[in-house]
């Protein structure tokens, strides 16, 4: 049975396994492709018999993963009009992320 967590990284909480991988909110300005990543913020540690569930973290558990590639994505218009006063607002938006692979949980 595959070990499975719950990681919480960029305000959102991803449920993850070895060998997944997943698009995250960008993090830290120094990573390159290939440097490794450690998630500390573990929610929930399953390995298929026992279940660990933090509060809000579980100590000592941490999940492991290598960057693949960072990038940004499609543009997003933000618009804002009012009808009949002549007010209209257009700005652009990329959000910047990273492709993460899991390599392991402990």
């Amino acid at each position: 049975m595959t070990k499975i967590a719950v990681i919480q990284t960029g305000g959102k909480q991803y449920k993850v396994s070895e060998g997944d991988s997943l698009r995250i909110e960008k993090i830290g300005a120094d990573l390159k492709a290939g440097d490794k990543i450690i998630f500390d913020k573990v929610l929930l540690l399953d390995d298929g018999k026992d279940t660990k569930i933090g509060t809000p973290y579980l100590d000592g558990a941490k999940v492991e993963a290598v960057l693949e590639k960072e990038g940004r994505s499609k543009k997003i218009s933000v618009i804002r009009f009012r009808a009949k006063s002549r007010y209209f607002k257009k700005k652009g938006h990329r959000q910047p992320f990273m492709d993460v692979s899991i390599s392991s949980i402990k």
